[in-house]
């Protein structure tokens, strides 16, 4: 399962992305997007792991409070 999360603080890299989503399962990976001229991150990301642990994943994190700010967590379409 593709998981989009955006609402991610700029402080947050992907090892802390994929420490987040461990919690619920196996991660396969865990990826912040970045601007490509500032290198600054663009505060969403994607992560994918298998689907019962991301369904659990997005049911828990989902509007939850990470570093100040609140995560939308959804599947990727």
């Amino acid at each position: 399962m593709n998981i989009y999360v955006s609402g991610l603080s700029f402080k947050l890299n992907d090892a802390d992305l994929r420490q987040l989503f461990e919690e619920y399962g196996e991660v396969s990976s865990a990826k912040i997007i970045m601007d490509k001229f500032t290198k600054r991150s663009r505060g969403f990301g994607f992560v994918e792991m298998s689907d019962e642990a991301g369904q659990a994943a997005i049911a828990d994190l989902n509007g939850k409070e990470v570093m100040g700010l609140e995560l939308r967590v959804n599947e990727a379409r």
